[in-house]
């Protein structure tokens, strides 16, 4: 059963790959990726995904919203910026990392209403190897874009 819900995810990913833009397909490859490490039973996924999407939205808010913007704004000004805004920087980073901390945390507490504690840390661990094997990947196709610019 998990091996053919497996297949179909696949199929479904690839299928629909061509039409969707680069994020989407990322996120569809890491909830196919995740599940087959997880070994999540039917019931186990039901309760498990809408948790650990509620936590990817607000994740990627903070960090699309503040954390983004705290960056751009550090490279704009990096010549010319002042102590008192420096602090202020700095203030709102932490603020939005202890953000990101928190939702972490309701995350794992969460979670381990739904799966066991092996399969939280199997989470991190796929999560790692996901985020990995895609830094992998985009680092290859830059390889192989320079390469083939090359004369």
């Amino acid at each position: 059963m998990k091996q053919i819900v497996l297949y179909i995810t696949i199929f479904l990913i690839s299928a629909s790959s061509l039409a969707q833009q680069n994020n989407s397909k990322i996120k569809a490859l890491k909830i196919a990726f995740i599940t087959e490490r997880l070994n999540l039973t039917e019931t186990e996924a039901q309760k498990f995904w809408p948790i650990y999407n509620t936590f990817d939205k607000n994740t990627s808010k903070i960090k699309r919203e503040e954390i983004t913007k705290i960056r751009q704004e550090i490279r704009q000004n990096i010549g010319d910026l002042s102590d008192a805004k420096a602090n202020e920087l700095l203030d709102r980073f932490i603020k939005a990392e202890n953000e990101l901390h928190k939702e972490k945390t309701q995350l794992l507490s969460k979670l381990r209403k739904v799966i066991s504690a092996q399969k939280i840390i199997l989470l991190k661990v796929a999560e790692d190897e996901f985020n990995r094997r895609m830094l992998e990947r985009m680092k290859n196709m830059r390889q192989r874009r320079i390469n083939k610019n090359k004369p």
